[in-house]
């Protein structure tokens, strides 16, 4: 009701963790982010636009905040994730961020400890790798690490799963994870996700042969993803990355 659903029979969404749920127009899932985070991105994405892209926009509750008994709120967008789209997933991903370049880096970003925000953190040598050197491939990743010039700025840091397309309309943008870092870096994330996970090979790389220094920020997404992997799982018998990683990290 705080949201402007009321009356509507939620309907629960795949795809996530699988803990958002929509109702007529509206798209409620749990706050796991700060009322500074969510009132930002309703700020921020409101003043993006681009023709060839849409986005999910962060909604309001009736009394004005973002959260709503543990709740927030963002409008339901048309579309459905695809696999194997990879190649268009990077290309509205660089759409979107020449839309994101003009907006400073927020505050916020300095304050997260999440398993996600600690893995970037990693990857980008703001946090010793030595604490994570019995994490399988982190060595071997961490030794072919070299400097890139690329200039940072605001970033969708997990585009994969969040493009959805559709056969009328511009793919739609959700869920948007932000972090500062080069736009090369967000679509290493994408190829690093599709090598391990979503059964890709080499090819994909026609995808990214435009973009300078790209196999260090495909190093830097694995690391990224690899470490995330471990603290995620690392109370299970088989923590962190398995046999599946190695073709992605031989061919980074």
């Amino acid at each position: 009701a705080a949201f402007g659903a009321d009356g509507a029979q939620p309907v629960p969404l795949r795809g996530g963790r699988v803990t958002s749920w929509r109702a007529a127009g509206v798209v409620l899932k749990p706050a796991d982010l700060s009322q500074e985070e969510l009132a930002w991105q309703a700020r921020t994405y409101s003043q993006v636009s681009g023709v060839r892209f849409r986005q999910a926009r962060r909604l309001a509750a009736a009394d004005g905040s973002f959260s709503v008994d543990g709740w927030c709120a963002t409008e339901y967008v048309a579309g459905q994730h695809e696999q194997r789209r990879w190649a268009q997933i990077i290309a509205v991903g660089e759409r979107f961020h020449a839309a994101l370049s003009a907006i400073p880096r927020p505050p916020f970003l300095d304050r997260r400890t999440g398993p996600w925000a600690i893995s970037d953190r990693v990857a980008w040598g703001e946090v010793p790798s030595g604490d994570f050197a019995h994490v399988r491939y982190l060595p071997q990743l961490i030794s072919a690490v070299r400097p890139v010039s690329a200039p940072s700025q605001l970033i969708h840091g997990d585009l994969s799963g969040n493009v959805l397309f559709h056969d009328e309309l511009p793919p739609a943008i959700i869920d948007v994870s932000p972090y500062w870092r080069p736009t090369a870096y967000a679509s290493a994330i994408v190829v690093a996700d599709a090598l391990v996970w979503e059964g890709a090979d080499s090819r994909i790389l026609d995808a990214v042969s435009h973009l300078e220094d790209f196999g260090q920020h495909l190093i830097r997404a694995l690391i990224f993803r690899a470490v995330t992997d471990w603290i995620l799982t690392r109370d299970a018998p088989a923590a962190g990355p398995g046999e599946r990683w190695a073709p992605a990290v031989g061919l980074a």
